[in-house]
């Protein structure tokens, strides 16, 4: 029997998620009282346990965002890590957030899409220009997940090719289908476009 490739990549997400749940993650998380993380650059203190208003061992960093500190640009969709909606950086990597547990992210940096403007003068970061430039959305529900892996990938490599914003974007999915959009103002960020159009 043949299984399709999307069942088999949902069925390692499950397996992954769970294992993460049950011998990982949440074993730890019963040991620390509390957790400290920085989101846009601001200090958050939280404790850990199961009494009200407590983050529980297997909170997702996703509902923290969204319930408790009212950052609603990560979108909940999939759930199961799969379409890079919830996408934020993590100390500088790209990470689903509905796939992290708060509790492992004690000590870290957390950036989602309200924290890439500059804090002090507003100015969008040069990825949300570009995307704002090359009209790289349509309905814009999956927009913040992909300018946060453009952005973090654009840190580790500000002139990637074709094929490496390819890779680095592949985790992301938009039912609109923009991606030729997106292509063009993450190569503009690059400069790849620039080149491009000086050499016709």
């Amino acid at each position: 029997m043949q299984i399709k490739y999307h069942s088999l990549k949902k069925i390692v997400i499950f397996l992954f998620k769970l294992i993460n749940l049950c011998l990982g993650e949440v074993g730890s998380a019963m040991k620390i009282n509390t957790i400290s993380m920085i989101v846009n650059g601001m200090p958050y203190k939280f404790t850990v346990g199961t009494n009200f208003g407590d983050v529980k061992p297997n909170e997702t960093l996703l509902d923290t965002l969204r319930e408790r500190l009212g950052l609603t640009g990560a979108k909940k969709s999939c759930n199961e890590g799969a379409c890079g909606c919830c996408t934020v950086n993590i100390d500088g990597e790209a990470v689903a957030s509905c796939m992290t547990l708060t509790v492992s992210c004690d000590g870290k940096s957390v950036t989602t899409i309200e924290g890439l403007a500059d804090p002090k003068t507003g100015a969008l970061d040069p990825v949300q220009e570009a995307f704002v430039d090359e009209q790289a959305f349509q309905c814009g529900y999956c927009t913040p997940g992909i300018i946060m892996s453009s952005r973090a990938l654009l840190n580790k490599n500000p002139h990637p090719t074709h094929d490496e914003i390819a890779d680095g974007l592949s985790g992301n999915y938009c039912r609109c289908i923009s991606q030729y959009h997106v292509f063009s103002a993450v190569e503009k960020v690059a400069g790849i476009k620039e080149e491009n159009t000086s050499n016709e």
